[in-house]
């Protein structure tokens, strides 16, 4: 499965500082983690600090999957609304689920700090807006769930929101949220876990998994074997092709990236902005002063026809960010396209699909892959154990 298109934003910006080989004898460790991209990366990191012997594998050059197309907003919002997934979920899952999304960006903060990476982290609020009237008793009742269960929100109207510079008639502003470079900080993690005796291999397939003698038997494209206690599979979107049951509906989307700016709109210098639409658009800046977009998903994950429509995607997404910004010049550099899930809740999976294999699952879909993620190398070591954890409740397979 092809994940993204040929080029997108982060890799041009950050080249990679260190480069891997692929396996070239059979390896025996106690876990093998499948995917280097962010996920692999933050369970990694989790497990060589506990001291584990851990062996890293990705197909591609590590980081070059999802991760080099994802735009990395750290939000503590899931896509499915708080108010909506307490009737799906009920009230102590979805609030506990906001809380711990919340949490994983001061981890994150935490995690860049030990592995001391340039990733251009920074705090920002988040706003959750609105341009069309019928949209706003929606708005409210999210505000009402949020206000009832103690976030820090604040209620915006369209003077509020003008004076800021987005054309807009109502929305929520969230105290915490960030963004980074989330291609920079994966290679980080990966290099601070290979100078703590990691073995990472990239350009290696696994083609199948076996179970002898109570271990994991994972068998690559060029006939070598990695036999690991535990495997944890970060594979993310192509995860489909290892699991029986379907737990992500995928699809395609887009993002544009502007030149670097001398002025950017000021509530974008502060916060990231999301939008009710569905699929939702959303904004965000980086480090070096471009504006990022992003939205225009699409119910196909066919990549030729995914990356055929990139030049129409553009037109498309300039127009709707003229209709919310129409003072600002937003003056085009680079544009991709990835592909992208969601799951029925909005919520990610964690765990063992089949209790009988030593085979773990690491799964953040949607728009909080990244938060999903740390959340999930939090409950990795009571998988691996087969202890009791809420989170592996909360998340569980066949739910």
């Amino acid at each position: 499965m092809k994940l993204r298109s040929t080029e997108t934003f982060w890799p041009l910006i950050s080249a990679m500082n260190i480069s891997y080989p692929s396996i070239d004898s059979n390896v025996d460790t106690e876990i093998l983690i499948i995917g280097g991209g962010i996920t692999g990366a933050l369970a990694a990191y989790k497990l060589i600090n506990e001291g584990k012997k851990v062996v890293l594998v990705d197909r591609r050059d590590v980081c070059n999957g999802s991760t080099a197309a994802s735009t990395a907003l750290l939000q503590y919002e899931v896509d499915v609304p708080l108010h909506e997934l307490i009737k799906l979920r009920g009230e102590r899952c979805a609030v506990d689920s906001f809380r711990n999304g919340k949490k994983a960006i001061f981890d994150i903060r935490q995690i860049i700090d030990e592995v001391k990476s340039n990733c251009g982290f920074e705090f920002k609020k988040s706003i959750y807006f609105t341009s069309y009237k019928k949209d706003i008793p929606f708005l409210k009742n999210e505000f009402k769930a949020r206000k009832q269960h103690d976030f820090d929100v604040s209620w915006m109207n369209k003077y509020d929101l003008e004076k800021l510079g987005l054309k807009a008639i109502a929305a929520i502003e969230s105290k915490t949220a960030a963004v980074m470079d989330p291609f920079r900080l994966a290679n980080d993690i990966l290099k601070y876990c290979q100078e703590k005796g990691m073995l990472i291999f990239d350009r290696t397939n696994v083609t199948s998994i076996q179970t002898q003698k109570g271990k994991s038997v994972a068998h690559t494209e060029n006939k070598f074997t990695i036999t690991a206690n535990h495997i944890i599979h970060c594979s993310g979107y192509e995860s489909t092709e290892t699991l029986e049951e379907k737990v992500v509906d995928l699809k395609s989307t887009y993002a544009v990236a502007s030149e670097s700016l001398e002025e950017i709109p000021e509530i974008l210098k502060n916060a990231i902005i999301w939008d009710t639409s569905s699929p939702y658009f959303y904004y965000r800046t980086t480090a070096d002063n471009r504006i990022i977009m992003g939205g225009g998903d699409e119910d196909f994950r066919d990549t030729n026809k995914r990356d055929k429509l990139i030049p129409k995607k553009e037109s498309f997404l300039m127009r709707q960010f003229k209709r919310r910004f129409p003072d600002f010049n937003f003056k085009l550099d680079y544009s991709w396209a990835g592909t992208f899930g969601e799951t029925k809740d909005g919520l990610p999976y964690f765990g063992k699909p089949n209790p009988k294999k030593n085979e773990h699952y690491i799964l953040g879909f949607g728009g909080n892959g990244i938060t999903f993620s740390v959340m999930g190398i939090n409950s990795i070591l009571d998988s691996i154990n087969n202890k009791k954890n809420l989170d592996l409740e909360y998340y569980r397979f066949g739910r």
